[in-house]
């Protein structure tokens, strides 16, 4: 069962998908999406979801600091009803917090690379980051 971990933001969405025995996590893609306009990103997830063989979302939870559930998250949530909606596909939400700044720093210290490259690979990461922090959860 692949499971697909998804980084939503309101102009893209960084996706990763589990291996198949659901233990390790590797970045797939980021879809721009237009949240404004009401671009989800749909047609190219789904292509991703029928590749991968996708059983189940984990969406990442960018809760505030206090715990509390905030714009983003709210919009997070969201996109994850609207998933629920289109494929019929459990959604399961895992707390994001930090996962971005984690992502960056993976990044910083493990490649020598600009702020410019860094920025078109950081959402990615994030979704691995996400999806990786919840398998850990279920192995255990």
């Amino acid at each position: 069962m692949r499971t697909m971990g998804l980084d939503v933001g309101s102009k893209t969405v960084g996706v990763a998908v589990s291996d198949p025995l659901g233990w390790t996590a590797q970045g797939v893609e980021i879809i721009p999406i237009d949240e404004e306009a009401g671009e989800f990103g749909f047609v190219r997830l789904e292509e991703l979801i029928e590749q991968y063989e996708v059983e189940q979302f984990v969406v990442g939870l960018p809760k505030n600091m206090n715990n509390s559930i905030g714009f983003r998250a709210e919009a997070s949530i969201d996109y994850g009803k609207k998933l629920e909606e289109n494929y019929q596909l459990p959604v399961i939400y895992q707390d994001e917090r930090l996962t971005t700044v984690q992502a960056e720093r993976m990044l910083v210290e493990q490649a020598d690379t600009s702020r410019k490259k860094r920025k078109k690979v950081i959402d990615k990461l994030a979704a691995v980051v996400i999806l990786q922090n919840y398998l850990d959860t279920v192995a255990n």
